[in-house]
Formats: C-alpha cells, structure tokens, sequence
C-alpha cells in the first residue's frame, strides 16, 4: 500500500521515558494522519490495551512509540534510525506502505526485527533477514484477482495503477495472470482528482472489469466518477480499497481482495471484532487486523525471548505450524524470506457498507 504525505510528524501514545525498566517498548510506524493509517494504529492500540489489561509482558507494560513516516521512503528512512538508535525499541511494527518498508528494511537489517503491516511489494521478500509482514505479497494477490475475474466470465480488463512500488507490482500480477484480453494498462497519480477521461475511455472500450491497483483514495475518486456517468462495469481493487466501503454508494458492488473481514466466522477474529467495536464503536478493517497481528506477534517473541534484539529475530524465524501466533487474520509463521506462510487474500463484495465475502460461482 501507498500513501503520500508530505511531513514529518511524531505521535507519542502511552510511552514514557522509552524504557525505564517498568516498561517494553515498540516502535511502530505509519502514515498516521491517513485514514487506512488511523485504522492500522487503533489495531495497535488495542492490542497494546489487551496486553496491558492482562498483565503485560513479564509483568512489565508495553508501550508503543508512534512515528509518522508520511508512507515516504525518506522519512522511512530516517524513522528506521530513530528507532535502530533508541536501545529502548525491541522491534517495529511496520511500516505500512511498500516503499516506506523498503527504505527503512534497509536500515533495520542488522539491528532490529520488524514486521510489516501492508507492504505488499515482491521486492520486500528476503530483502532482510530482519524483516517480516503479516500481510501476502502482490505476486500471489494478482493472482487471486485475475483469477477471480477469469472465474466471473469476464475477459476483458482494463487496469488503472497508482505508478509506485504497490501499484506497478499488483497490477504486474494480475496482467500475468489474468486468462482474457488486457486492452488498457495505464499509470494514475495516488492523489488524482479527476477520472472523468478514464471513465470515459472506459464506456466507449467497455472493458468488462476493471482493475484498479491503488489505495481508496484513488479508488473512491474513480468509483464516484464511474458512478456519475452512470458506467457498468465490474471494479477490482486489492487490499490497498479496504476502506472504499466508508463510502456505500460509490463502492457497491465493487470486489475487494482482503487480508481480513469483519465477517470472518473464526473464534480469534470474531473475539477481535467485537473487542474493536466496544473500543472504537466501529468495525475493523484489514489495516486494523494487521496492525493488531502484528503487535501480538512482536509482543509474543518478547515474552519468549526477553528485551534482546537478535533473540526476538530468531524467535521470530522459528515460528512453526504448533507455535504459530493465533492472529486476527489467521495463524502467524513466516519463510525464511519473512514472508508470511500458507495464508493471502480473501475476495469480497462491498454490500451495503461492509465486505462481504464472495462465495465461489
């Protein structure tokens, strides 16, 4: 995922002085100020509260220092430092956007073990033997994609990518794999603020769906043009259009390929739902869970491994299928590359202002 803001900005929840000898400390950073970003943090802090409420970790609190890195690969950059710099900081949950991890993968290798929340480049896989995610990577979401748009009937795509590291490799995938004709691949900006002669383009190729490789803000743009010109045409998005459902009219009918539903029947996702709503009063998203995944994961590898960098790291590579985290999304365990095991995206329906998983035709 991608956002872009342009500055700097510290956001310090809950931490005190960064580790006096009561306390564990994580850093954690994102685009705190965005939307998709502000749902990551309240996964964070809610798990960070559960923790807490239940005694914390080796009967010391967990505090989470928060760090706006603009979804900018040189704040990233110099976000890593910080952390890296501050022997307070055991790990980092984050970063969320892909060329934000990529930029500060390269600072924490070495030093600090940190998992990603939404970066979902190929480029991110064994970049750093410090560095993991909790989220699957665009070369198996656009596979998923296409081949649900192959599985609908529809056989010619159109595609629409936000021109960064997410966009051009979710798009790339899903052109790989899709079975019918692509008549348009096209670059669009992630702050666009006019549609109007893609969709026109659109109503006159009459594309049968259309793939749409960016974040909601772009997303939303799109979907409220396609809607004013009245355009009917099966819309596609991966995890980055999550929160498209914010808007219930635009994003109708739309399908989304999720890392996680509010729906989701399983025990763990059910209990951190309804934990979420009772904190929040609103449903999660996928950038919620993942964020919440994330930080238990972290918090589990200090309490088996105490308050040492290189130990947490190894914890964390030795996850397997009996020691796997319980998380919102599923179970927790990562490849040797640090991508995560046996799990990726679920396509669902926005219906009625929520994801509705898609069952099989």
């Amino acid at each position: 995922m991608r956002r872009f803001a342009p500055l700097l900005s510290l956001v310090v929840i809950g931490c005190t002085s960064g580790g006096s000898g009561q306390t564990y400390v994580l850093g954690s950073a994102g685009p705190w100020t965005e939307g998709y970003g502000r749902m990551s943090q309240r996964g964070i802090e809610l798990a960070r509260d559960e923790i807490n409420a239940a005694g914390g970790i080796r009967r010391k609190k967990l505090e989470i220092l928060f760090v706006d890195d603009s979804a900018s690969g040189a704040v990233a950059t110099r976000v890593a430092k910080q952390f890296v710099d501050n022997p307070a900081v055991l790990g980092v949950v984050g970063h969320m956007s892909s060329g934000a991890m990529l930029a500060a993968a390269r600072v924490y290798d070495g030093h600090l073990a940190a998992i990603a929340t939404t970066a979902t480049t190929p480029l991110l896989s064994g970049i750093s033997p410090w560095t993991f995610r909790v989220i699957s990577s665009d070369s198996a979401n656009g596979v998923v994609l296409a081949n649900a748009a192959t599985a609908l009937g529809l056989k010619r795509a159109a595609i629409l990518y936000e021109n960064d590291g997410y966009g051009r490799g979710l798009s790339a995938s899903f052109r790989a794999a899709f079975k019918g004709q692509v008549i348009a691949n096209d670059p669009i900006l992630g702050d666009i603020t006019n549609a109007e002669p893609f969709i026109a383009y659109f109503k006159r190729e009459r594309p049968d769906v259309v793939l749409v490789a960016g974040n909601d803000a772009s997303g939303l743009v799109i979907l409220r043009e396609a809607r004013r010109q009245q355009l009917a045409v099966q819309f596609i998005g991966g995890d980055g259009w999550t929160p498209v459902v914010d808007d219930t009219a635009a994003s109708e009918g739309a399908l989304v390929g999720a890392p996680f539903t509010a729906e989701d029947p399983r025990p763990e996702a059910r209990k951190f739902v309804a934990a979420f709503h009772a904190k929040f009063a609103m449903d999660p998203d996928g950038n919620a869970a993942l964020g919440y995944d994330a930080t238990i994961t972290l918090a589990r590898a200090i309490e088996k491994s105490g308050a040492d960098r290189e130990l947490i790291r190894k914890w964390l590579h030795g996850l397997d299928e009996r020691s796997a985290v319980r998380g919102a999304t599923g179970p927790i365990r990562f490849r040797r590359d640090g991508d995560l095991v046996g799990r990726g995206i679920v396509l669902t329906r926005a219906h009625g202002g929520r994801l509705i998983v898609e069952k099989p035709r």
